[in-house]
């Protein structure tokens, strides 16, 4: 099985910076993409940023130059760096990542439990 544990939610005034984290863990052969994705109350789960294997990303419009996704692929790590948070900002973070469990078979997507972020004006 796989885990995906995020970390590094919480509250934030507005301006103001969090660094979230998502370690991944278990019977992993390699991670393809990882990605993070929101979901504030009353909408649908959309993507805010992805990285691939190879260290390229694309962002949500909304958070071009705000935000910074990253990954330790030793680590099986991916973060989300957010500065100049707004309370648009604000609902719960998943991470998700496209992992191969052995050499030959299709990846599987896995997704983390969510962690919190609330940001206030």
């Amino acid at each position: 099985q796989v885990r995906l544990v995020e970390s590094g939610g919480g509250l934030v005034q507005a301006g103001g910076s969090l660094r979230l984290s998502c370690a991944a863990s278990g019977s992993i052969f390699r991670i393809n993409a990882m990605g993070w994705y929101r979901q504030a109350p009353g909408k649908q789960r959309e993507l805010v940023a992805g990285i691939t294997s190879g260290g390229s990303t694309n962002y949500q419009d909304s958070v071009k130059g705000r935000f910074t996704i990253s990954r330790d692929n030793a680590k099986n790590t991916v973060y989300l760096q957010m500065n100049s948070l707004k309370p648009e900002d604000t609902a719960v973070y998943y991470c998700n990542a496209d992992v191969k469990r052995a050499a030959i078979g299709a990846a599987q997507t896995y997704w983390g439990q969510g962690t919190q972020v609330t940001v206030s004006s």
